[in-house]
């Protein structure tokens, strides 16, 4: 059985446990002794009454107060801030722990992000992933739910791209027989296949305009009907939502529903390019490898590095399939690069400025100009230029652009 302690919300932030009775005050009679400002000799006594607690104020000069409420007697319930004189203190019923995620980085920005994930996958909030194709929001999406509280249940993944209108529709909230042609039988959509798991929502951008509003509303009720039914069906699912685009620039091209990107957007997830956690490289290649039986040369391997990979973590994966197929048990040298990079997305940005490819330098350009407009004022940039204020740090580290410069303007 967990033993209920107390959590002093200062600096130090230590534990004290309770016993069955505990006067708390400044007297050092007290079981538990406090010294902070306006705390009586004897302010208040905990007790156990049962199988809960209660509070019992003893006639402090400043009272004392559960949930910014002033109170003689109260049970207390995990999670009540109780505050005596200036000191505040939490009661928890049991210790907290925090969830490790399963994923991790080299890269700092990126590993900060996904340290939070375990607390977030602990929630029912629906989470927004948003981030360029390859870079690993399925794999995402599947860490979310097998660390939640839902990992038991199923985790179901629909592409909201890769269907017709009336077959997403279909796939989302099931049909009855003879809704429409080829009907031929009743079926459960993904909204019900998913019941007490998790719904991935990939290529979200992708839905169409009218069964936008559809979601909406079956995200709003918890409820969905099946295509040619009469009669709602009540859903318990958490969404994960994914997409490659910037719905903010279909929310403003009129192509995306803003009320539903807010509705999804609770929990944003923004998972950098490739080019932009590079220290992770060698240990996601090795593992690509392993998996395959490939062996690189350290050659080969630096010449790697030195790919844009547009593709990203996909595109990775893909090359060392293809090495695994073109040359089984054989040690991959610099000699077999250029054979097995995919070259279809270089060829129009092969010129480069300053060894910096086109594209790249006029994303360059761009964020110099909005940090000089903007006074070297981060959060207002990334505003402007449609991304996270994350991927904004990485694009200055990449292109080493000193923001102390702009902040002299």
């Amino acid at each position: 059985m967990h033993q209920p302690f107390l959590k002093v919300l200062d600096e130090n932030s230590k534990n004290l446990s309770l016993g069955e009775f505990m006067t708390l005050g400044k007297d050092p009679q007290c079981q538990i002794q406090l010294t902070a400002e306006q705390i009586s000799d004897r302010h208040a006594r905990i007790e156990k009454k049962d199988s809960y607690y209660i509070i019992r104020d003893l006639r402090s000069a400043v009272g004392t107060y559960v949930n910014d409420a002033r109170v003689v007697e109260a049970v207390l319930q995990d999670g009540d801030i109780i505050r005596l004189g200036t000191l505040e203190l939490v009661y928890r019923e049991k210790e907290e722990t925090q969830t490790a995620f399963p994923l991790s980085s080299r890269n700092e920005v990126w590993n900060d992000e996904l340290k939070t994930l375990g607390n977030v996958a602990k929630t029912e909030f629906p989470v927004l992933v948003l981030g360029p194709s390859g870079t690993g929001k399925d794999v995402i999406a599947q860490a979310l739910h097998e660390t939640s509280d839902r990992h038991r249940g199923p985790f179901v993944s629909v592409n909201c791209s890769a269907l017709s209108e009336t077959l997403i529709e279909s796939e989302l909230f099931g049909h009855v027989k003879g809704s429409f042609t080829g009907a031929i039988n009743d079926r459960k959509g993904a909204f019900e296949a998913a019941r007490c798991g998790t719904l991935f929502l990939d290529e979200i951008g992708d839905l169409s305009y009218s069964l936008q509003a559809k979601l909406l509303r079956a995200l709003e009720n918890n409820e969905i009907r099946p295509v040619g039914a009469d009669r709602n069906i009540k859903t318990d699912v958490r969404i994960i939502a994914a997409t490659h685009q910037n719905l903010s620039e279909k929310i403003r091209e009129g192509a995306f529903r803003s009320d539903l990107y807010f509705r999804l957007n609770v929990i944003a997830v923004n998972p950098p390019a490739l080019q932009f956690r590079m220290e992770d490289f060698e240990e996601l290649l090795y593992n690509f490898a392993r998996k395959m039986r490939v062996r690189f040369s350290f050659g080969a391997i630096a010449r790697l590095k030195k790919h844009s990979w547009p593709g990203n973590i996909r595109e990775l994966k893909n090359l060392v399939n293809r090495a695994a197929a073109l040359y089984p048990r054989e040690h991959i040298t610099e000699n077999h690069i250029e054979k097995l990079l995919d070259r279809t997305l270089l060829e129009p940005t092969e010129k480069v400025v300053n060894d910096i490819p086109v594209i790249k330098e006029i994303e360059k350009q761009m964020i110099i100009k909005r940090l000089t407009a903007n006074r070297g004022n981060q959060r207002r940039t990334a505003q402007d230029l449609g991304m996270p204020k994350s991927t904004l740090h990485d694009r200055l580290k990449y292109y080493n652009i000193d923001i102390s410069n702009f902040k002299a303007l």
